[in-house]
């Protein structure tokens, strides 16, 4: 018994290496998933690396690599999976420092001269400018951002700025702002990738110094005139619409369409990603195969096949910059290189190893793009589309349904499996469910592969010979269907199903349970069902703070039981939305604000927080306010900086936030718990990092202040305790007071 049990003990610990051995030939998929882990860990931590870290995971990189060439063949996958996720962080480190440029350390107000990159629209649907070789006035060029965005709120009457204008506009500017609330939406760490230095908005006239050179931003101001020639020829949200799917421009189309693209689940068909790449191309190789095939001279002497992708690369590859070449864009492009390229070699074009390839080169790239929606997104329906056909190729669609059936169930399966697919990552990103998007889809992809597409393809060909006006009418013909169905759709009782933000862990275990499921082989893939219940079951549990203040303190949000109240009804708009985006809430703000919690004057609203008074004050008075605060608060948030810090009370100003961004407060059994959305230093928070060291907020565990029943001698001078109550740690605790 003892050598059964000693044999089977055995067997067990060597299945894994069994395994292992048995998927030789379809491990590739897994190479991108290991760079994405490394490149994951990178981003999650919660200091910048030292050179020393980056030293110590290349050299153990080279020496997983030995052993990966030089170690037993049982070891090989081990050893290169190992050394794969050091290597995607050492390259998200890497491209962090490549793209380091100033970031705005200080508020500024007066002209702004530069030239425009890109124009698109804000959330409020204010048009939006992108500037490079920025000058800003008495600021020394080593402190002047590389980029900076500026809304325009000015006069509607104004001409439209075009790609490549050297401009001057008088604007106030920041540095970008980071999260509104811990493991919210990062704008500074992508706008640091972006080489985003400073964000605002103007309310004077754009004045106009000097137009482009001729060879100056021509794929821009290309862009441009294609998009003002679609817009023009088809007019209203029905032209932006073809203009944003053929260019990329979607600056012209209204926010009310654009609202209702999202709340049908149609907003992907105006991001220009692998569906508009696919049915383009789809369109040119099969024109110019077929084309090429009606003249038997050419069609006998040239391989039509291989002569149709290597023209429909180039056209892969103008569009790409036509588009801006977003993330979704350079997905798109890289699989249709990839698929093209087979065709050329006489190699299968689709397959996991070409969305493993794709995925390898953007993350080696871009590492950034790892938490991009649309990179999860298109990956993800991607790989369900590849791997659920694949599975029913030998099967469903091989002589078991009629012919004619085979364009609808297609449709209806293409639909099915790519919603599924990115449906968690849209509810995660966007906190909400277009519940009647399937059918949307199923209304208005045909009409997007068979008339928008095609007829845009066409209008482009004909658009030299001056006959472009036929194929844009039938373009615009399809266009008009899609946002009738979009707003029809989206103005239905319940087509948006608001939904909580998930933890941490949520999308990482759904994502790997998915992989899992799709690339391993035989009745083990299974285990990936239980990661996949294991990540809904996390996230059915995710609960929120009972209290968010913003980085600016203008704005305090209570969780009640109606859902958030907000202090005020206007003012911090966007941690306004996002707070209550977040809460699974579709509340605006106005109405968030109308929700009893707050008491007295805007800019001195009371509240209570458990046992805990609240005070947020707000305005000019808002420092003077503060001396006589803790009289009747325990707790008190000052939307400014204050130059002394009464007692009685905890105090949160502007200082404080400045350094530990927007707070999130929970109600604890030892008191509050206070969580920073700064949870340490990284390269993109640029000043604040550098002094926030030594910042009890800033920590790896959230600080907990207790509460009791006799008053607190606390003061947060500078964040730091009383002599009384200090801890070893710096952090805050209470102090009885004299009568206490």
């Amino acid at each position: 018994m003892p050598g059964q049990v000693t044999a089977r003990l055995g067997r067990l610990a060597l299945a894994p290496i069994a395994a292992l051995e048995g998927a030789r030939g379809t491990l590739f998929p897994w190479i991108p998933v290991c760079l994405a882990i490394g490149i994951g860990f990178w981003f999650a931590l919660p200091d910048e690396p030292a050179a020393w870290v980056y030293a110590v995971a290349c050299a153990a990189v080279l020496g997983l690599l030995v052993l990966w060439r030089l170690g037993p063949e049982w070891a090989q996958p081990i050893c290169l999976a190992l050394a794969l996720v050091p290597t995607g962080g050492v390259m998200a480190g890497l491209r962090a420092h490549m793209v380091a440029a100033p970031v705005l350390d200080f508020r500024y107000y007066g002209a702004v001269t530069g030239r425009i990159v890109m124009i698109d629209r804000s959330q409020s649907d204010a048009l939006r400018l992108t500037l490079d070789e920025v000058l800003l006035d008495d600021v020394a060029p080593a402190r002047i951002p590389h980029r900076v965005r500026i809304s325009l709120h000015g006069p509607e009457e104004m001409p439209r700025p075009e790609p490549g204008d050297r401009v001057q506009l008088t604007a106030h500017l920041a540095a970008p702002q980071g999260m509104v609330e811990p493991g919210g939406f990062d704008f500074q760490r992508m706008a640091w990738f972006q080489r985003l230095g400073a964000v605002g908005y103007s309310r004077t006239p754009v004045m106009y110094l000097a137009p482009p050179s001729r060879s100056e931003q021509w794929v821009n101001r290309t862009r441009s005139w294609l998009s003002a020639g679609i817009q023009n020829s088809i007019g209203g949200d029905a032209g932006a619409f073809a203009a944003g799917v053929m260019t990329g421009d979607r600056s012209g189309l209204s926010g009310a369409a654009t609202e209702a693209l999202r709340a049908s689940s149609l907003a992907h068909l105006l991001a220009i990603s692998g569906m508009n790449m696919a049915f383009l191309i789809g369109f040119v190789f099969a024109f110019l195969r077929h084309g090429i095939a009606m003249v038997p001279p050419l069609a006998l002497r040239i391989n039509a096949k291989k002569l149709s992708a290597a023209v429909s690369l180039g056209v892969a590859w103008f569009y790409l910059l036509l588009s801006g070449a977003n993330v979704a864009t350079e997905r798109a492009f890289i699989m249709v290189c990839v698929m093209l390229g087979a065709v050329l070699l006489d190699r299968r074009a689709l397959s996991l190893r070409s969305v493993a390839l794709s995925g390898i080169v953007l993350l080696m790239l871009r590492p950034e793009s790892l938490l991009d929606p649309g990179f999860q997104m298109s990956f993800a329906a991607t790989t369900a589309l590849i791997a659920g056909f694949g599975a029913l190729e030998g099967g469903v669609l091989r002589g078991r349904i009629p012919r004619w059936c085979l364009p609808v169930f297609t449709l209806v399966l293409s639909s099915a499996l790519a919603g599924a697919a990115t449906a968690p990552y849209g509810a995660a990103h966007f906190n909400r469910v277009a519940d009647f998007g399937f059918f949307a889809n199923l209304l208005t992809v045909p009409v997007m592969g068979i008339v928008v597409m095609p007829a845009g393809a066409v209008a482009a060909l004909a658009a030299p010979f001056g006959l472009a006006d036929l194929p844009l009418w039938i373009m615009g013909l399809g266009c008009q269907w899609i946002l009738f169905i979009a707003a029809e759709v989206g103005a239905m009782e319940g087509a948006v199903t608001p939904v909580i933000a998930p933890g941490p862990w949520v999308l990482p275990l759904l994502t790997l349970g998915g992989l899992w499921l799709v690339i391993w082989r035989g009745r083990a893939r299974l285990a990936g069902i239980a990661v996949i219940a294991g990540a809904l079951w996390l996230w059915s549990g995710a609960t929120r703070p009972d209290l968010l203040i913003a980085p600016d303190g203008a704005l305090v949000g209570l969780m009640t039981a109606e859902g958030r109240a907000l202090s005020v009804p206007r003012g911090a708009g966007f941690a306004a939305r996002s707070w209550l985006e977040n809460d699974g809430d579709l509340a605006l703000q106005p109405a968030a604000a109308a929700r009893a919690a707050f008491d007295g004057p805007q800019d001195a609203r009371a509240f209570r927080l458990g046992a805990w008074r609240g005070l947020h004050l707000r305005g000019k008075g808002a420092a003077a306010a503060a001396a006589a605060a803790c009289a009747n608060a325990d707790l008190v948030i000052v939307a400014a900086k204050l130059a002394t810090w009464p007692e009685g009370c905890v105090i949160f100003d502007l200082a404080d936030l400045d350094r530990s961004g927007g707070l999130a407060i929970r109600l604890d059994a030892a008191g509050l718990k206070v969580t920073p959305a700064i949870g340490g230093r990284r390269i993109w928070q640029g000043a604040a990092a550098r002094t926030m060291g030594g910042h009890p907020l800033v920590a790896p565990e959230p600080l907990v202040l207790p509460k009791r029943a006799a008053p607190m001698r606390v003061r947060t001078d500078r964040m730091t305790a009383l002599p009384a109550g200090q801890t070893a740690q710096g952090g805050l605790q209470p102090g009885r007071d004299s009568d206490g």
